[in-house]
């Protein structure tokens, strides 16, 4: 029996997150207040009493959902995981819980991060969709299709099966949604995001991105991270390191990777951050492993 840790990416963010932890526990308020000074604003400000449109804004979701789920698996005593693996953003809460990076290292990473992918949402106007119940390879095939003609479209997100997301240009989005509807998708819908995120519109930010993750200490792990982009267990610092960088342009293979963990022997999937996302998602890929919440 292995235990499996895995923490929640963008979208799971709520008002009020992490102030219930900031008031009980000493050690979750002096991370809290870590980070407000690394950061150089009073995070927690926003994270405990700012509206849905403030926590939406990339430069506050993604510090907010990384330094809620750091602080809570801090704070857990009998925290020992013997796999870890987090859903996009959610693979830095994951690095520092197997400490390959250090929580100051890995808020810093994360803050760049935010602010490149948001200069890449300025420099191309992208979306995203979700496609519910449509085969991944006619999802793949159409978007090939709608690529090769001239907008990009990928598959971004393989989140469970019957749902995959894609990424790309506005139009592309648009004339994906349409064709996955008339192929059989039960549904084809654009989300609330501001950029098309783990697509090729996310070079800019990655090549930003990997000048700082190489400027950046990684430490051999206590346990082995699956990361999004192989799907399978990593424990060299390096090749974390370069799939990290991978990551920003690649699909999240999520699926995959629930399915990796317990054929590696999970038995048990601890979610460990606000919301309840990646619960949902692993039971959808098998219905006979435990999830719990932290």
């Amino acid at each position: 029996m292995k235990r499996a840790y895995i923490f929640p990416g963008q979208g799971s963010q709520f008002s009020g997150m992490g102030k219930e932890l900031y008031e009980s526990s000493a050690l979750a308020k002096d991370l809290f207040e870590k980070a407000n000074t690394i950061l150089g604003f009073r995070l927690t400000d926003i994270m405990f009493n700012g509206s849905d449109e403030e926590l939406r804004q990339t430069k506050v979701t993604q510090p907010a959902i990384f330094l809620h789920s750091v602080v809570l698996a801090s704070t857990l005593g009998d925290f020992k995981p013997d796999m870890v693996a987090g859903h996009s953003l959610g693979e830095f809460s994951a690095l520092v819980a197997n400490k390959t990076l250090t929580f100051e290292d890995a808020l810093t990473l994360v803050y760049k991060r935010a602010m490149a992918m948001q200069k890449a949402c300025e420099i191309n106007p992208s979306t995203m969709a979700a496609i519910l119940n449509l085969d991944d390879k006619i999802v793949e095939d159409i978007c090939k299709e709608i690529s090769d003609a001239g907008n990009v479209v990928v598959a971004a997100n393989y989140n469970c099966p019957g749902q995959l997301v894609i990424s790309g240009s506005k139009e592309g989005i648009n004339i994906a949604c349409e064709k996955m509807k008339a192929a059989g998708a039960k549904r084809a819908l654009v989300l609330p995001v501001g950029g098309a995120f783990h697509s090729p519109l996310m070079e800019p930010a990655r090549i930003e991105l990997e000048a700082a993750i190489s400027a950046t200490k990684f430490s051999q792990p206590i346990c082995p991270v699956y990361q999004n982009v192989t799907a399978s267990a990593v424990s060299n610092p390096a090749d974390i390191q370069k799939n990290l960088v991978a990551q920003l342009t690649a699909p999240v293979k999520w699926t995959q990777t629930v399915i990796k963990m317990i054929e590696d022997g999970a038995t048990s999937f601890t979610e460990i951050g606000p919301g309840k996302v990646l619960q949902g998602l692993v039971k959808k890929v098998s219905s006979t492993v435990e999830t719990i919440s932290a």
